[in-house]
């Protein structure tokens, strides 16, 4: 078993199918491109095990409390691992992920994006250790995502040559 889905085990966690837009929904795009070492990946937010969007749904700040974004990242972060495995083939193949644009569907006044952000960040620094897991980070509120989501990552990884 590589190296990665060892460290999912260990920690309980388990990647979901592909999303299952909602009906009527259609995703004309490449949730990941490979451009030589380059892994550009879409922006992905919140699923279940089986594809469905993840429940609770809202604005973070008035709906939704800052654990239930930061757990709302974190599974953004597992619905990423799982498109990069389906394009991968092995998560090892990851040498560093290097940016990262995180979207909070935020409240009026909501401030705390960085503390929702972290879910993912924690995530894949826990996978991925201190070195390989590093990124840089923007964490920012939105006034609306799709499907009422709470949170919505893009980012790029680079891959072992």
């Amino acid at each position: 078993m590589a190296l990665i889905e060892q460290r999912l085990a260990q920690l309980g966690l388990k990647l979901p199918a592909q999303i299952q837009p909602p009906e009527g929904v259609s995703l004309p795009f490449a949730f990941v491109q490979v451009q030589g070492s380059r892994v550009l990946f879409s922006g992905h937010g919140p699923l279940d095990d089986d594809g469905a969007v993840a429940q609770p749904l809202g604005k973070v700040g008035s709906e939704l409390t800052i654990e239930q974004g930061y757990r709302a990242a974190e599974l953004t972060g597992l619905a990423i691992l799982a498109s990069l495995q389906r394009a991968l083939g092995d998560l090892d193949r990851i040498k560093a992920w290097t940016r990262i644009f995180g979207m909070v569907n935020s409240a009026p006044g909501f401030h705390q994006q960085p503390a929702v952000i972290n879910g993912f960040s924690q995530l894949i620094l826990e996978l991925y250790g201190p070195e390989q897991g590093r990124h840089t980070r923007s964490a920012v509120g939105m006034a609306e995502l799709p499907f009422n989501i709470p949170v919505e990552i893009e980012g790029e990884v680079m891959l072992y040559a």
